[in-house]
């Protein structure tokens, strides 16, 4: 039986890029990084001469996001990135923020792509937009209303 969601993992192109992405615009705290090989993640991942580098980024309620790059082991042809909100398998990431009208203006202004400016749902409890991270992974930003 699962107790809880430990950690949502992300590959990334470029840790550092990504980090730039998720730390300092989105703002989640790195709680932990580190270079892994050898036989253990090998196996692991269950990819022959995988070396990879990952950080755990924590949100302040504590939930964790793994970005992780793989420095040896990914098919260099694989794209994370161009991600559909409908295709099979993982969708996005989503994450409650303060301010997201702030945030939208320094994504924008940032260069990174958004589907559609912060707005309200229908039901008026919450403003929402769709955003994508530097390999174009889907992120859904969220500010709650009315608390």
């Amino acid at each position: 039986m699962a107790l809880s969601v430990r950690h949502a993992g992300l590959v990334v192109r470029d840790l550092e890029r990504s980090l730039a992405f998720y730390r300092d615009i989105i703002g989640l705290k790195v709680r932990a990084r580190m270079t892994e090989s050898g036989e253990y993640i090998e196996r692991v991942v269950g990819i022959p001469g995988a070396v990879l580098e990952w950080a755990k980024l924590e949100c302040p309620e504590g939930s964790l996001v793994e970005l992780i790059e793989y420095k040896k082991g990914m098919d260099s042809t694989g794209d994370p990135g161009n991600a559909a909100a409908d295709r099979r398998g993982f969708s996005h990431v989503a994450f409650t923020v303060r301010n997201i009208d702030d945030l939208y203006r320094t994504l924008e202004g940032r260069g990174f792509h958004c589907n559609n400016p912060p707005e309200p749902s229908p039901d008026g409890l919450v403003k929402v937009m769709y955003c994508h991270d530097p390999d174009g992974i889907i992120v859904e930003l969220v500010e709650e209303l009315n608390k």
